[in-house]
């Protein structure tokens, strides 16, 4: 007993968790600590003193505060309402809309909420209300950076009308998509963005039970559920095509990756140009996402499978500064000795030498007009359906 009582009152003075402080000034037994922490603890015996009884010292490690591996309790808005000294609701009505209560009032929530690190639970309100003021996003990729772009269109829109956005990536698998699209029903979404045209009779059941705004984007041509936004992937390859035949080039060969829907719309549209030039389209491609070093590889066996190629068409611009690339380690001069046209007209193509050429497609306005018309269906405009066509343009650059 005497020893529990030290033990209390070097608790009180050293705190709970300095055990090890307090075990080496007091030399409390190794029985008393298991008392008062039962869990299993690490000893080490020392040598006799000489009397034929050696000791049990506690590994330190057992006794330093332990790691909290569960959730804090975070703070609810009744304790947002204590610190201010109002009720939890008119905390609620500033969340919702903070024009809703005075002006000192603000303030003064504003500060509780920021000095108590208040975090709000929307899942709640997501999930019983009629509207939950958030929407999908079903991205096949979050390393193409056109993608990126068009997220930054959408997000221009929705942080504007207050609307979350939740992104979902299904890297171009109909199966994955269709799980993330549950997931995203889930959280009782006011309408979604998609990306692709093929889906899973999964996926076309869940949207028709859902029964909420659908937009598809990047193509304006192909039949959509509801509504879309994009422009012609065939036209533009086309159009592009016949700029590097225009040029002189005869044997132009189609650099594909990925093999999604939009890749091989591109290879239709090249194959038609070539066909209306009476010549013979080739193709070279990859299951494999598109990268420089991709382009690299490709270009090496179109030179490969037909030596006679004198000029490359990409489905994308990281496929043609790719091959640009190689062309520059095996001496070929661009686009004297071999032309490269790329797609989509990212940065990158205006900072290499030749400048690229490329179809210029705008990304960003089509995220813009995506979330618009969505965000204008969610508001009960019915008057917007179809497909809406955003066009692109040919950028010649120096490359072919």
């Amino acid at each position: 007993m005497v020893m529990i009582t030290i033990y209390m009152l070097a608790v009180a003075r050293y705190g709970k968790h300095d055990i090890a402080h307090i075990a080496s000034s007091i030399a409390l037994p190794a029985c008393v600590l298991a008392f008062f922490y039962p869990q299993k603890m690490a000893t080490t015996s020392v040598p006799g003193d000489g009397r034929g009884k050696g000791k049990k010292l506690i590994d330190s490690a057992y006794l330093r505060p332990q790691v909290h591996t569960m959730k804090k309790k975070r703070p609810v808005l009744q304790d947002v309402a204590d610190r201010v000294g109002i009720t939890k609701m008119t905390v609620s009505r500033y969340l919702r809309d903070p024009d809703r209560v005075s002006a000192a009032l603000r303030d003064k929530i504003a500060v509780a909420l920021d000095e108590l690190g208040y975090i709000p639970n929307r899942a709640p309100d997501m999930l019983s209300n009629a509207t939950s003021r958030a929407i999908g996003v079903l991205l096949p990729s979050l390393t193409n950076q056109v993608f990126a772009d068009v997220l930054r269109g959408i997000e221009a829109v929705t942080d504007k009308a207050g609307y979350q956005t939740l992104v979902a990536h299904f890297g171009y698998n109909p199966e994955k998509e269709e799980r993330q699209l549950r997931s995203l029903l889930g959280w009782n979404i006011d309408g979604v963005i998609l990306t692709e045209r093929t889906h899973t009779p999964g996926t076309l059941r869940m949207l028709e039970v859902a029964g909420i705004p659908v937009i598809e984007m990047m193509d304006s041509v192909t039949p959509c559920l509801d509504m879309a936004v994009g422009f012609d992937n065939v036209e533009a390859a086309r159009q592009m095509t016949q700029a590097i035949l225009r040029k002189g080039h005869r044997y132009t060969v189609y650099l594909g990756a990925r093999l999604d829907e939009r890749t091989l719309q591109k290879q239709q549209g090249y194959e038609q140009a070539m066909r209306e030039a009476g010549l013979t389209p080739h193709s070279v491609m990859m299951e494999d996402a598109s990268s420089f070093s991709a382009g690299a590889q490709l270009l090496c066996e179109a030179q490969k499978r037909y030596p006679a190629t004198d000029s490359l068409f990409c489905t994308n611009d990281d496929l043609a500064v790719g091959a640009m690339f190689e062309c520059q380690r095996q001496g070929l001069q661009v686009p004297q000795q071999m032309a490269i046209a790329g797609f989509h007209g990212h940065d990158i193509t205006q900072v290499v030498t030749p400048r690229l050429a490329t179809v210029l497609t705008p990304r960003e306005r089509m995220g813009r007009e995506a979330a618009t018309m969505l965000l204008a269906r969610i508001g009960g405009d019915c008057t917007l359906s179809g497909m809406r066509d955003i066009g692109f343009e040919i950028a010649e650059g120096g490359s072919i």
